[in-house]
């Protein structure tokens, strides 16, 4: 819903506290009540925030979050959490983005998203129409982390700290695009980048300066995608997140913005589990 593990913190925060001011014998649907509160709480933070992405330096990506490998096996889950997903959502109103996130990702009814959003299930059914339209015409297809993607991952890294350009170009797709965010804190491109050529003479240059003898790059899964990440002296220096399709790599998210780093060892399954029958 936020695209920021340290917003959904303020806003889960929030929502205990007016739980915890409420008799739950007074609730009759503990889960509904929950839902309701937690969504009207996002709403009303993704209204805040909207000001503060406009201003961002550079463009803004969300907090990289470290999938586990099993993430793989759900395939919605593991599309609505990419890079490349979260940019789209960026893109739809407050209203459109919990609709869509409630329905589409989590199976919600339109019944029980009007009840949680405060709006008629008819106009919750045209949001949910003209967010999935938008949604699924700016949706970029990629492969989920597997042995076929890592090595297609290893094979770009050997290529780049090598620098060898043509084996770069012969991954990088035609319109690949490489999209950075250093969120005006460190050293990154402010536009994203897009061709083969141009991307492949950013990344290699990138390497030159960025790679040394003490740089350790291991590979890691983030946003359900397959991902390198760079320490140097044991810190975290950036993560790189590789969209990949039809064997050749179609987007590169860089993240360098430190105050989006350091929570990125963490680990979140992100397991939906059993979702039960939810009356509003």
């Amino acid at each position: 819903m936020l695209g920021s593990a340290t917003d959904a913190e303020d806003v889960l925060q929030e929502s205990y506290l007016r739980w915890s001011a409420v008799d739950p014998a007074t609730v009759e649907h503990p889960r509904a009540y929950l839902v309701r509160v937690v969504t009207r709480q996002s709403l009303n933070h993704l209204r805040a925030v909207k000001a503060r992405r406009e201003e961002y330096v550079g463009t803004w990506l969300p907090e990289p979050i470290r999938t586990a490998p099993e993430l793989s096996e759900d395939v919605i889950l593991n599309e609505s959490v990419s890079m490349a997903m979260m940019l789209v959502l960026e893109t739809l109103n407050p209203a459109e983005r919990a609709v869509f996130v409630l329905h589409d990702v989590f199976g919600y009814t339109h019944g029980e998203i009007a009840a949680s959003i405060g709006k008629t299930e008819v106009t919750v059914r045209q949001i949910a129409h003209r967010a999935r339209r938008h949604v699924h015409a700016r949706r970029r297809r990629f492969e989920p982390d597997s042995e076929a993607t890592r090595e297609i991952v290893q094979r770009f890294l050997l290529a780049t700290t090598t620098g060898e350009v043509q084996a770069l170009m012969d991954l990088l797709a035609p319109d690949v695009v490489q999209v950075s965010d250093g969120g005006g804190k460190v050293s990154a491109a402010r536009h994203p980048i897009t061709g083969r050529a141009e991307v492949a003479r950013y990344v290699l240059g990138v390497a030159r300066t960025s790679v040394t003898a003490t740089t350790r790059i291991e590979h890691a899964t983030y946003n359900g995608m397959p991902a390198a990440r760079s320490l140097t002296g044991g810190e975290l220096d950036w993560l790189l997140a590789f969209e990949i399709h039809d064997g050749r790599i179609t987007g590169l998210y860089v993240m360098r913005n430190p105050d989006k780093m350091h929570r990125a060892d963490a680990v979140h399954p992100l397991n939906r589990g059993e979702r039960q029958p939810w009356k509003p």
